[in-house]
């Protein structure tokens, strides 16, 4: 990924990583406190270089992430991977909680439990009652 930039604001880089969809939302979660650069808050017009650790909650979800090259522009979401690398310990517990939600999803679903039951479901209703 061609980059000839050594520096760039924390909001453009954000959006550029595709963490944010625009800008303005960047700039809002850094503003709420939802960014940290080197363990400290920061502003959206911080200057951002290779080598900083960033720390971005979002929902749920955390990533600790640590600048691997800068850009200004949004690029296909492979190439936004390259500009940063995740640590292991925030990829386990990112993928631990995507887990966790997709099973609390499965099991509080109320499949079938809104709406008539189906022509299979009917039979088997006859049948469990007659038996």
């Amino acid at each position: 990924m061609p980059t000839d930039l050594e520096a760039t604001r924390l909001d453009k880089w954000l959006w550029a990583a595709r963490f944010f969809k625009t800008r303005k939302l960047a700039a809002d979660a850094i503003s709420g406190g939802k960014v940290h650069v080197n363990h400290q808050r920061a502003k959206p017009g911080k200057e951002i270089k290779p080598g900083m650790f960033v720390s971005i909650s979002k929902g749920i979800y955390r990533w600790d992430i640590n600048v691997v090259t800068v850009t200004g522009q949004r690029r296909s979401a492979k190439e936004a991977g390259l500009l940063y690398q995740e640590t292991a310990e925030s990829l386990a517990k990112r993928q631990q909680l995507i887990i966790e939600e997709r099973e609390k999803r499965e099991f509080f679903s109320d499949k079938g439990c809104d709406r008539k039951p189906n022509k299979k479901q009917r039979r088997q209703i006859h049948r469990f009652k007659q038996a």
